[in-house]
């Protein structure tokens, strides 16, 4: 019913390293040559945990979004735009807060979890709390039908189909809904009205979900039904109303483990990170410096890749025949670690030095990326008041 749309957003918390780039970027520059997305800057997410220190925030903003063009995405494939600069993002939140129930909230899984990894944090705010809803209003703003996530991230997709499906529930049911349904149902044809409903049957009493693919499937290829009436038949199929916010599915993604210096997650609290845009002689010295497999005490010491965060950085930075160079030479000593860690050094500054080459102009003139925010700030604005008029409309705020 939806035009096909990607959205996915970064906290601003500091500069982006390697992690950031495997991890993320990665995936969001091959998504963007595949659909229409859009990618935002959660300065409102940072909020949720660093709102005693806003200034770290505001520093990274503008360093964050270089990265992402360094790393290749394009502003001519995607809107790039600042998520508190469409007020918007705000006022659907608080809408939505108003019929979340608290219990939702508190079992998202990350809740807990992060609360104690960071102990250290006064984490009692209603900020916290709400951040996943936030996360919600996010994504049901722009329609967005696809949301790129790690596996332990699919719980926030399902918090988020959960929530729009309670609100259209709530908010879909038009006076008169089914009446009007059933004359939707008419105009798709005395066949394919009978079918339709065969199958509407079939989903609500006996949850055959093969059934509702095939009704869906029919309902996108109607081309005779207005839009308004797909919207109805929508929610009438799947017995919740007319369809106001629609429900996303979770884009699974693979991920590379971008490993840190020391074998650990790369992280900026393990303090073993290489940055995107890093000084040269900086990320020699750190490679070179990086511990080995404890077993090789003494060049002529065989040792075990797999023992060794090295290996990891050649999974992703090495061709095979340099990987099997790897796994012979350090098993019978044939060469040192400092050889070993040559290749991972060529590769990081090769990849660096694509990424800095294209940073170069946004460095220089700042105005350039100044230009592509507010562009993209502008697309995504038209996108997010068009979602809140229907809202408005559906909650009878719209007061015409």
């Amino acid at each position: 019913m939806y035009a096909e749309r990607v959205l996915s957003g970064m906290r601003p918390t500091g500069r982006l390293h390697l992690g950031h780039y495997h991890g993320v970027l990665k995936n969001w520059v091959k998504l963007q040559e595949s659909y229409p997305c859009l990618f935002f800057v959660a300065d409102w997410h940072a909020l949720t945990t660093a709102y005693d220190s806003p200034e770290v925030i505001a520093d990274s903003v503008w360093d964050m979004l270089i990265d992402w063009l360094a790393a290749g995405v394009d502003p001519e494939k995607a809107t790039i735009f600042i998520q508190s600069r469409v007020p918007e993002h705000a006022e659907l939140h608080l809408l939505l807060s108003m019929i979340t129930p608290v219990g939702w909230l508190e079992r998202v899984p990350t809740y807990k979890d992060q609360q104690l990894k960071l102990a250290h944090k006064d984490l009692a705010t209603y900020g916290f709390l709400g951040y996943p809803l936030l996360m919600s209003a996010d994504i049901l703003l722009y329609r967005a039908d696809k949301v790129p996530v790690g596996e332990d991230q699919v719980p926030h997709v399902e918090f988020t189909r959960e929530a729009a499906r309670r609100f259209n529930h709530m908010f879909g049911r038009e006076p008169g809904f089914e009446d009007k349904a059933r004359e939707a149902v008419k105009k798709l044809g005395g066949k394919n009205g009978k079918l339709f409903e065969e199958l509407r049957k079939r989903f609500q009493q006996d949850g055959d979900g093969a059934a509702l693919e095939q009704a869906r499937t029919m309902l996108n290829e109607a081309k005779s039904v207005s839009h308004v009436d797909l919207e109805r038949l929508h929610g009438y199929l799947e017995g919740s109303g007319k369809m106001i916010l629609v429900e996303p599915g979770a884009l699974l993604t693979e991920a590379a483990r971008m490993p840190g210096l020391d074998g650990q997650k790369m992280s900026k609290s393990y303090g073993n990170t290489v940055f995107l845009r890093e000084d040269k002689d900086s990320v020699v010295k750190k490679i070179r410096t990086m511990q080995t497999d404890p077993a090789r005490v003494r060049r002529s010491d065989p040792g075990d890749p797999e023992k060794c965060p090295v290996w990891q950085f050649h999974q992703i930075y090495s061709d095979e025949s340099t990987r099997k160079w790897v796994q012979e030479g350090c098993r019978s000593a044939g060469i040192g670690c400092l050889e070993c860690k040559q290749p991972v050094i060529d590769g990081v500054l090769a990849e660096q030095a694509v990424m800095c080459e294209r940073a170069k102009p946004y460095e220089e003139d700042p105005t350039l990326l100044r230009r592509i925010v507010a562009e993209g700030d502008d697309r995504a604005r038209v996108l997010a008041r068009e979602t809140m008029r229907d809202v408005r409309e559906a909650m009878g705020l719209s007061y015409r």
